[in-house]
């Protein structure tokens, strides 16, 4: 009789659980995508925000070009010549 009853017990604990997971599971849910979007919106805004205090509205600002002799000169292979043979 005490099989039977604990076999019961833990049934009814198993499916208590899992009923209350399915409630709770929008909650969690939407707690999990407000932290998510919190954290996205502190790394991208906080950059978005550094470049616009930096610079005035308006400013005109020209960055100067690399010079030519900076280019990469290293070779990765070598050149091969192929030619057609009939």
């Amino acid at each position: 009789m005490t099989f039977l009853k604990t076999i019961l017990i833990v049934l009814l604990v198993y499916f208590g659980v899992k009923f209350l997971f399915r409630l709770a599971t929008p909650y969690l849910m939407r707690y999990i995508s407000k932290k998510a979007g919190q954290q996205f919106e502190q790394f991208f805004g906080n950059n978005a925000n550094i470049n616009t205090q930096r610079e005035k509205e308006g400013s005109i600002t020209i960055d100067k070009n690399p010079s030519p002799n900076s280019r990469n000169s290293k070779k990765v292979g070598e050149y091969v010549d192929f030619e057609e043979v009939e």
